[in-house]
Parts: C-alpha cells; sequence; structure tokens
C-alpha cells in the first residue's frame, strides 16, 4: 500500500497495475482501490469499471478490449448480432458484456448455473468463451458461421496450453475462431501498452 501510494504521487510514473492474484493474506479489494483511477491501467478500479457501465471511459480491461480490437480489424459489425458470453468475472465477462452492449450487440451473460447452455450458445452470431475450463465449448455448441474468440487459457500440461473452446471440434463450423495461444493473448498486451499510453498523456507525463 505504501509502494502504491509512493506510485500515485510519482509524476514520472505513467501506470500502475498489480497482477493478480495476489497472496491470500493480501486484500485484493483494497489494493485495486488504492490505486489512482488515472493510472489505473488494468481498468479494475471502482471508478474506472462504473465509467465502462456508461460507456464513458477512459480504460478498458486489456483482455476485452483486445478482443474488441479483433472483432473490429476482422471486418465485423456487432450492430444487432446475438453475443453469448460464457463467464461472469470481473475482469473478463463482465466487461467484455458492456463493450459488446454498447457496439449495439444483443449480449446474453452465461455462467456455471446457466440451464440449457448449449441451446443459448448455439444462438451466438458471436461467441466469446471466458470460463476457465480447458475445452468446455465444443463444435455441437456453435452456430454455424458463429465468430468464436476464446479467452481461455489452460495449461492441461508442462508445454500443453489450450483455450476454453475445443478447437479441433469448433474450428470447422465457425465462421472465425482464435486460436490458444496466439489469439487473444497478444492482444491483451497490446491492449495495456495503449492504455498506459492513454495513461501517460492522462497524467502528462509524456
Amino acid at each position: 500500500m505504501e509502494l502504491i501510494d509512493k506510485l500515485n504521487n510519482d509524476n514520472t510514473v505513467s501506470g500502475i497495475l498489480c497482477q493478480l492474484p495476489v497472496p491470500k493474506h493480501i486484500n485484493e479489494e483494497s489494493i485495486i482501490n488504492a490505486i489512482d483511477p488515472k493510472k489505473d491501467v488494468d481498468a479494475f478500479h471502482p471508478v474506472n469499471v462504473g465509467k465502462i457501465m456508461t460507456g464513458n471511459y477512459d480504460f478498458v480491461p486489456c483482455t476485452p478490449a483486445g478482443v474488441m480490437e479483433l472483432i473490429k480489424e476482422s471486418g465485423i459489425d456487432v450492430t444487432g448480432k446475438e453475443c453469448v458470453v460464457v463467464g461472469r468475472s470481473n475482469i473478463v465477462g463482465k466487461p467484455m458484456s458492456m463493450l459488446l452492449l454498447h457496439k449495439n450487440g444483443t449480449v446474453t451473460i452465461c455462467h456455471s448455473k446457466t440451464t440449457d447452455l448449449k441451446e443459448k450458445t448455439k444462438s451466438a452470431d458471436i461467441l466469446v468463451a471466458a470460463v476457465g475450463i480447458p475445452n468446455f465449448i465444443t463444435g455441437d455448441m456453435i452456430k454455424p458461421g458463429a465468430v468464436v474468440i476464446d479467452v481461455g487459457i489452460n495449461r492441461i500440461a508442462p508445454k500443453t496450453l489450450v483455450g476454453d473452446v475445443d478447437f479441433a471440434t469448433a474450428e470447422p463450423v465457425a465462421g472465425a475462431i482464435t486460436p490458444v495461444p496466439g489469439g487473444v493473448g497478444p492482444m491483451t498486451i497490446a491492449m495495456l501498452m495503449k492504455n498506459t499510453l492513454k495513461a501517460a498523456e492522462l497524467n502528462k507525463t509524456v
């Protein structure tokens, strides 16, 4: 907390992030709340979360921002599309849903308690998987031609990473699909850099 206070008041520091999760003896909420919202390049502070809800934001959480950039650069128009987000975390699921809504998508949020999940995912024109379970979304859960974005990163062996989507069965069905690794992950890092530049401009550290 002393370090965060020091960085908040250091005019040479543009942005601050704390790698989560933190050790159990540290209160995660207290850490996030202590970071100056204008330096919160992860966009986890309640002020920035609230701004995302209204659409009047400076920073967006890096992973959802990366997903939106992928959609934009792929020439996909979200307007009027059925968008299904599987996962409701504060880091991905909730802000992801808001960003799709701001682009005029019709958004459904699904989670571990959702009944008839397959029925809902099969209705999606744009399906975002962020549930944290390896190969959870299979090809028979996907609408033919849908855009499938896999946010999951799951290590199932020392040198093997897989997503939340079973790529082998999903890829033949999807109209477009992101790989794991090499899909959303690099975009998350790029969006962190974008947020940091924005913070530098806001805080006049450049």
